[in-house]
């Protein structure tokens, strides 16, 4: 191996003593028989069982790694990585390090990242719970799939490859499992060219429960891909919310109504419109706020789309429209008001005085939170405009 490798082959580990030697010897048996020039990285997250010294006596170089985390593991492992590419993979020998070419070749054909497909390549019986590869990893897929239009097909296979530059752009943050589903939002969402290349998946060759932890870490992958996603987590139930407790508000504020030939729908139906509406504003103001922090922290890359909003949408705007809002519910509680005086202040018809009120206090509550939201978008943004300004 020369000072300037072409290829680094990154491996996490923590307490892989029974594996680490063997995955080691594949990959240098692959570097060999191929003749290409790279080296082998161990990520090691802490191991107490000798794996380090094990890695530096079959040729390995080791990276101790500060975090625990398979994502830190990886992280590291890379940032310190010689070559223009890099390919990782689990230290467990669950995949095959001896076959590792059609990764390179599609690295040099100019692809950013190079993805393995377990479905494609096979899955060894005992290789895969039956409750992960049926339910969860087909399902996690489909979800990435559906909310970032990723073409990848097997979300969270554990061998893939890509180039240092992507790696470089990738900028990325997450130190736990989710690490696999980040690399692959992120490089969906910069536009790099993904691919894939079948991949076997074998029964790994510990002696003991593997670190990972289906629900768990399920749940972990999914929770990441909805933080990821303001639009599905926030902005589309939001809307609904919006168009479902407006159209049912705006239907009953005339008077009572049938529903489905004998069901009478009145201001307590009412209400719970209402509460449709101003959940469904909070909801669309959270998708927006999640969106705009999730660009500052460098999770999300820059949307010119949000750039070009922020030229229209300010807090000038914002507070004009809460105020017009806060007005139009005082109004329309000074009517109710007026009402009431009339009525000596005596009691009141509630499905008549309710349709007054309803809406006044949902105009003065909606009003202040457009107020409140304009500012805390605005705070938001600020950093935001000053990079569009400096360009």
């Amino acid at each position: 191996m020369s000072a300037d490798p072409e290829i680094t082959i990154v491996m996490p580990c923590l307490n892989e003593s029974r594996t680490l030697a063997t995955c080691i010897a594949k990959a240098k048996g692959w570097l060999a028989q191929t003749h290409v020039n790279g080296e082998i990285v161990i990520g090691d997250n802490g191991s107490t069982d000798g794996s380090q010294a094990i890695a530096r006596n079959a040729g390995a170089r080791v990276v101790d790694v500060p975090l625990r985390g398979y994502g830190a593991a990886l992280y590291y492992a890379s940032l310190n990585a010689r070559g223009r590419y890099i390919v990782m993979g689990d230290s467990d020998d669950s995949y095959d390090f001896s076959s590792l070419s059609p990764f390179l070749e599609k690295l040099r054909e100019g692809y950013d990242l190079v993805m393995g497909n377990r479905f494609a390549g096979g899955i060894k019986a005992g290789a895969m719970p039956w409750k992960n590869r049926y339910i969860g990893n087909p399902i996690l897929t489909g979800i990435g799939r559906m909310f970032f239009h990723s073409p990848a097909r097997d979300f969270h296979c554990g061998l893939r490859g890509f180039s240092k530059d992507a790696f470089q752009r990738l900028d990325l943050r997450t130190t736990g499992m989710e690490y696999a589903s980040e690399m692959v939002i992120k490089a969906t969402l910069l536009g790099m060219r993904i691919t894939e290349v079948p991949t076997t998946l074998s029964p790994d060759g510990r002696d003991r429960a593997p670190h990972l932890r289906p629900w768990r870490d399920g749940w972990r992958h999914l929770r990441f891909m909805l933080l990821y996603s303001p639009r599905w987590l926030f902005l589309i139930p939001g809307l609904l919310l919006l168009t479902i407790g407006g159209a049912a508000l705006t239907w009953l504020l005339p008077g009572p109504r049938r529903f489905l030939g004998g069901v009478v729908l009145d201001v307590h139906t009412l209400v719970y419109a209402a509460a449709a509406v101003l959940i469904g504003f909070q909801a669309v103001a959270f998708a927006a706020f999640s969106k705009v922090f999730a660009i500052e922290e460098g999770l999300l890359p820059r949307d010119p789309t949000l750039d070009r909003v922020f030229k229209y949408v300010t807090l000038e705007t914002g507070m004009v429209l809460g105020i017009l809002l806060v007005i139009a519910g005082f109004a329309g509680t000074g009517a109710s008001i007026f009402y009431w005086r009339e009525q000596s202040f005596g009691p009141l018809d509630p499905a008549r005085v309710l349709r007054a009120v309803i809406p006044s206090a949902l105009a003065i509550a909606l009003g202040s939170h457009v107020i409140f939201s304009s500012f805390f978008m605005s705070v938001l943004g600020l950093r935001i405009r000053r990079q569009e300004q400096s360009k």
